[in-house]
């Protein structure tokens, strides 16, 4: 008698972040209860469960879940930090950080996907994220300090207005590389600075485009 095949679904996103290293059994659980169908396109939805990046977009793609959970895990999030995050995407990784944290605060360079992420946020009941369009390099003064920092695009150093955005204590989680072959490093803010205490992982991404990034190759969109 053959066995049924299982549709794939959230706990195979677990088993992946689980075999990345990912133990942090409260984050575990969030990625387990985040539908990461209701976070990317229509078209890619049959394959939302896999453990692969999907396109959305404006020649961008998602992280790997098991990247993500992996550098949200670094964040070493309790519950009460406020989190800036840079490339928000359709949402998926506010969502996790949203459930983790007590406030995010996600800067998206388009704003379609921007609105994207905000229908995709509200439709999942999440409240305790605010996504805003413009130059992720240049942060939000306006909100900061921040607990939290995750910069999911890469760049050879860390903007100095992020790093004059974190909080002292507080950690940072960025792509370090010109793009396209990275170390995903993890510092924390000191009196003296950025430190840096450990490379994440090694990974690929686009580029960090901004001031104080690549010269973007297209006009930031208004906040909207």
């Amino acid at each position: 008698m053959s066995r049924l095949r299982r549709d794939p679904g959230p706990e195979d996103l677990v088993q992946a972040a689980r075999a990345s290293g990912v133990t942090d059994e409260r984050l575990l659980r969030v990625l387990q209860a985040t539908p990461r169908s209701a976070f990317v396109p229509a078209a890619h939805r049959a394959s939302a469960y896999a453990d692969a990046p999907v396109p959305i977009g404006h020649g961008q793609v998602t992280t790997q879940p098991s990247l993500v959970a992996t550098m949200v895990a670094a964040l070493g999030l309790t519950g009460d930090e406020c989190v800036l995050e840079i490339g928000s995407g359709h949402g998926f990784q506010t969502a996790l950080l949203a459930r983790l944290a007590a406030y995010v605060v996600g800067v998206e360079r388009w704003a379609d996907m921007a609105g994207q992420a905000r229908a995709n946020l509200a439709g999942q009941g999440i409240g305790n994220a605010e996504i805003v369009v413009g130059d992720g390099t240049l942060g939000v003064p306006g909100r900061a300090p921040f607990d939290a920092i995750v910069i999911s695009a890469a760049f050879p150093e860390v903007p100095p207005p992020l790093a004059a955005q974190l909080r002292a204590g507080g950690r940072l989680v960025q792509p370090i590389g010109p793009g396209g072959q990275e170390r995903v490093e993890l510092y924390e803010k000191s009196e003296q600075g950025l430190v840096r205490r450990r490379t994440v992982a090694l990974a690929y991404f686009v580029r960090l485009y901004g001031a104080y990034g690549y010269p973007p190759t297209a006009p930031f969109e208004d906040a909207g």
